[in-house]
């Protein structure tokens, strides 16, 4: 007789059937492990302090013993509500303090005990990828999923000739402004004193075309007095550009060629400082967002408030102010200004016209706003803040700017934009503050500073590397990266973590804006610059098969996808200032902008794409498949990288696919074109098997209140 069957022996009969149960039980099916922040793992998925709220888990069915909870040092066990399909659900209540907290679960099966956070299942777990919450903040609800818009008003569309810049109507920069009459024109390599006349009566005139389109929200790029096309040096916070807006009043003259000063600049100064097309600009501004309010669409301003221009009328650099009614002497021109601690004055003795200022990274036309020692500043900044999302102006948010550069240190930085979000959310608490910046936001992202990003780390760039290889400006190319699935999770696990969930849903994803090169040049896997190959490159060997891939990316990822005005309509470019091309009308791509369309279609019609959750399928070399879904919905994308056809399986099941029926086919793209004629895939043990054609992608459906419907279907 054998060891093993002497000892079998000796056992009681409990024993051995405690010994039986623990070897035939099944392994812990990690793939079924389920959880998120969203509103079908959390309820109610934005709490406030003293809300009893309740969590949500997933196992397989009959897999696990025992789940906790496990948060703020308590470990609370957590009972099975129902069985459905594959899946326990367990549920447990906890009642939240006043201050953020973190949790994650523990599961055990067995003798073996794994937990789970958002890095997903684990042996051992790493607290830096707990899920967390901040009683109390909550992000827009029309902002979750929102399909926005960004347009660059100059080259967007010209709908007013009479509020033209002039050829020679100011310097700027040491040379004249020219008014570019060949719409179709590059971009000069030094482009910012070169204007093509778009306005805000051009974007007025194209707002069919975007409520066609699906807009839902329009973010424009700065809109205030300021002397470049791209604005982000303002001059006077308090008005619209009259060259955006209207122009009642038209005196003075050009620059006669001779002529090197603002002073003389008469016509400019008229244009600009008169009240009469001041106000008459801002009571164009309320009826342009009336009318996009009227349409169900949302404004989105773009906030400039870490630095100002040299124009500026606290600065008057130019001299534009020094001598109209109705303004104080500028810092530049006076030590007696009332803005003279607005800014960072090097020398005390420089006056009048003391140049010797501080510069954001040197810019002198960028005069860094100096809030530490002008609490003036601040609260003028913070009234600006509230003043346009209140009547009767009523935009519906900011984008702040280099928003993590302001002020001379971090300390001050938050307690800034501390004092912005009570000021701007007072004034309109469903006002979006979404903010430019790179690297970790996690520390802006706490409930009580901005609501969200433009989300360059968890997805411009890890979508750009994975389906071009390139980087976000065309400055380089990683072979390495395109199509690498492990690098793509990598990144999306990382970045995604550092957000909280209202953030990531309200985040601004973008394939291209105006500081980076237009994703469909990024297609041509070339390193350049309109200064290096010239803009002509920028066209060549695009491929359009990949920029639908990263379209369907873009409108099923979560967050709120933002369109790139001209994206839509196949335009190309450089990064700045070749990004900054205009609208093509008349030569639009109309195939790419029925493809957006659609796809924003399906965007929007979908609840799982809009506040679904997220699991990753598979990711592969070459290819990528993961899951949006809910309880009664599952969306699945699978996207390739390669230039060949590939067969694959995909475990669906692990989204809540039922195991046997079919899953419709809501878009297929391939390197040629794209439909959405209605077919349908098999569902076989729960997995769908799939030919994924060359740089191709595919999205489809399954709707559990539509299953009999699927099962009887033909193909």
């Amino acid at each position: 007789m054998s060891l093993i069957s002497e000892s079998l022996r000796k056992l009681s009969h409990v024993e051995r059937m405690q010994l039986y149960a623990l070897y035939t039980k099944p392994v812990l099916n990690t793939c079924a492990l389920f959880a998120d922040e969203s509103c079908n793992y959390v309820t109610p998925q934005e709490p406030e302090a003293g809300d009893s709220v309740s969590f949500r888990f997933r196992t397989g069915r009959d897999n696990a013993d025992r789940v906790f909870l496990c948060v703020e040092g308590q470990r609370l066990e957590m009972d099975i509500i129902k069985s459905t399909g594959r899946f326990d659900y367990y549920e447990t209540e906890y009642v939240i303090g006043k201050k953020t907290f973190s949790w994650y679960f523990e599961i055990q099966a067995g003798d073996r005990c794994f937990y789970y956070n958002k890095k997903g299942p684990g042996r051992q777990i790493d607290h830096f990828f707990d899920f967390s919450i901040a009683p109390g903040f909550s992000s827009p609800e029309w902002a979750k999923g929102a399909v926005m818009y960004q347009i660059y008003v100059d080259r967007f569309a010209n709908g007013d000739l009479s509020n033209d810049v002039t050829d020679r109507e100011y310097m700027y920069i040491n040379e004249p402004v020219w008014h570019i009459h060949d719409w179709t024109k590059f971009p000069d390599a030094m482009d910012v004193r070169n204007f093509y006349g778009g306005d805000l009566q051009g974007v007025l005139d194209h707002l069919d075309y975007l409520q066609d389109l699906g807009v839902d929200a329009i973010y424009l790029n700065p809109i205030f007095v300021s002397p470049s096309n791209h604005k982000y040096d303002i001059q006077d916070y308090d008005y619209v550009d009259p060259h955006y807006g209207k122009i009642v009043k038209d005196e003075g003259w050009p620059l006669p060629e001779w002529e090197k000063s603002n002073t003389a600049a008469s016509k400019y100064i008229c244009r600009v400082t008169d009240k009469e097309n001041l106000e008459a600009s801002n009571a164009f501004f309320i009826s342009f967002v009336e009318e996009i309010h009227r349409r169900g669409m949302k404004v989105i301003l773009d906030g400039v408030f870490n630095h100002c221009g040299s124009f500026n009328k606290w600065m008057d650099a130019e001299r534009i102010y020094e001598h109209q009614p109705g303004y104080e002497k500028g810092a530049f021109v006076s030590e007696h200004s009332p803005y003279r601690h607005f800014f960072k004055f090097y020398s005390d003795n420089g006056w009048p016209y003391n140049g010797d200022y501080d510069g954001w990274w040197g810019h002198k036309t960028l005069p860094k706003l100096n809030y530490e020692e002008s609490e003036k500043l601040t609260d003028y900044i913070l009234e600006i803040g509230k003043k346009w999302v209140s009547p009767p102006f009523n935009v519906d948010g900011w984008r702040l700017d280099v928003a993590a550069d302001l002020g001379q240190s971090e300390a001050f930085n938050h307690k800034f934009w501390k004092r912005f979000r009570k000021a701007v959310k007072k004034a309109n608490p469903d006002a979006i503050i979404l903010a430019e910046h790179y690297g970790d936001p996690s520390s802006w992202l706490k409930g009580d500073e901005w609501d969200t990003v433009m989300n360059y780390n968890a997805f411009m760039e890890p979508v750009t590397w994975f389906l071009t290889g390139m980087e976000k400006h065309s400055d380089e190319r990683r072979p390495d990266l395109k199509g690498n699935g492990k690098a793509f999770r990598d990144a999306m696990e990382y970045h995604m973590s550092l957000f909280k969930y209202s953030s990531l849903e309200v985040a601004m994803n973008e394939l291209s804006n105006h500081d980076h090169s237009r994703f469909l040049t990024r297609t041509n896997m070339k390193v350049g610059r309109t200064d290096t190959l010239g803009p002509q490159a920028a066209d060549e060997d695009c491929r359009p098969g990949v920029m639908r891939s990263a379209v369907v990316m873009q409108m099923t990822w979560p967050g709120a996808p933002t369109v790139y005005y001209g994206d839509e309509a196949g335009l190309t470019g450089w990064t700045d200032p070749d990004n900054r091309r205009t609208y093509p009308w008349g030569r639009e791509d109309w195939d790419m902008i029925h493809f957006h369309k659609e796809m924003i279609r399906i965007h929007k019609s979908r609840k799982a794409l809009m506040r679904g959750s997220l699991k990753m399928l598979k990711n592969q070399d070459g290819y990528l498949a993961y899951a949006r879904f809910t309880e009664e919905e599952q969306i699945v994308v699978v996207v390739s990288s390669e230039e060949e056809q590939r067969e694959i399986r995909i475990p669906v099941w692990e989204a809540g696919v039922a195991d046997q029926g079919k899953m419709e086919y809501l878009m297929r793209s391939t390197s040629e074109g794209w439909n959405t004629e209605k077919k349908f895939c098999p569902v076989v043990a729960g997995e769908i098997h799939i030919t994924l054609p060359p740089l191709g992608s595919v999205v489809l459906l399954q709707n559990k209140r539509h299953v009999p419907e699927l099962l009887t279907d033909g193909e």
